[in-house]
């Protein structure tokens, strides 16, 4: 059986990033001192499944930082090759999210990483969610690219865990109640 796994941060008014896709503001004020779980939390994931937008994100950094395989749905991708860096690495597709789940369980796969908030919504609205980390910064960005967006319903949360760093920032751990 397959379980999906959220972790990520958000402004102190449920933003991931600014508008144009920029995370300044998350990492200015991320103390890399501290451990925020996330080498403990990805360690036991199969798989990364993220969106185009925090793919191009990544792509940005020094070093590409995934020791798991990376999926990435992408309409716009899903017709472009790999770039030779990242072949044996990354997979795009446009598969509807079942498929996806469908694909990776027959690849043996059982915890999978979801990120960027384009994906994490439609899990989510799918109900295939089973627990989500979020990290939450003290800034307020008035605007931006939302964490959630609209839902369908209401999506009850039982919460875990949470604890605070002397940095300022909050961390959150919910199950999505079945």
């Amino acid at each position: 059986m397959i379980t999906t796994h959220v972790f990520i941060a958000v402004s102190l008014d449920g933003y991931i990033a600014r508008q144009d896709g920029d995370i300044d503001w998350l990492l200015q004020r991320a103390d890399p001192t501290e451990d925020h779980g996330y080498a403990a939390f990805i360690a036991d994931k199969d798989w990364i499944v993220m969106g185009r937008g925090s793919y191009e994100k990544v792509l940005t950094f020094d070093v590409w930082p995934y020791d798991q395989p990376v999926l990435v749905l992408s309409r716009q991708l899903a017709d472009t090759p790999v770039p030779e860096a990242l072949k044996g690495k990354v997979q795009f597709t446009r598969r509807t999210l079942k498929e996806v789940i469908n694909d990776l369980a027959a690849q043996n796969a059982h915890r999978i990483y979801i990120d960027g908030g384009q994906v994490i919504q439609p899990f989510l609205r799918e109900g295939l969610v089973a627990d989500i980390v979020i990290t939450t910064v003290p800034v307020l960005l008035g605007s931006g690219k939302s964490l959630f967006g609209s839902l369908h319903q209401d999506i009850d949360l039982t919460l875990l865990s949470s604890r605070s760093f002397p940095s300022g920032l909050v961390q959150s751990h919910y199950r999505l109640a079945s």
